[in-house]
């Protein structure tokens, strides 16, 4: 049976389970659980990364937006605020529809 050692989505066990195999898994603490999701938010952005058509790089965005949801609700807040914050940051600093590549600042 292969090891994993990772986060996973809610309904994988039962997954597993349907397809007659065995697993075992176990609930983390807070603590594990923060840790896992970074490593996993690494995961799922290493995976859009390594995309080389747009349907597979939608479907690994959706993944890292999952993450990200789980993330904003370890901070205790919706991820409803941390896209309003991020509307906050664009409305100051722009977002990146205008493609801008900086290269050197002189003083």
């Amino acid at each position: 049976m292969p090891t994993y050692n990772k986060l996973v989505r809610d309904r994988i066990p039962e997954i597993i389970a349907e397809t007659g195999k065995n697993y075992s898994t176990r609930i983390l603490d807070q603590e594990e659980f923060i840790l896992e999701l970074k490593k996993k938010s690494i995961e799922e952005l290493d995976e859009y990364l390594n995309t080389n058509n747009d349907e597979k790089a939608i479907e690994e965005l959706a993944d890292l937006l999952e993450v990200l949801h789980a993330l904003a609700e370890t901070h205790g807040v919706s991820i409803e605020k941390v896209e309003e914050l991020r509307k906050q940051k664009a409305k100051k600093r722009g977002s990146f529809k205008e493609k801008i590549y900086l290269f050197e600042v002189k003083e």
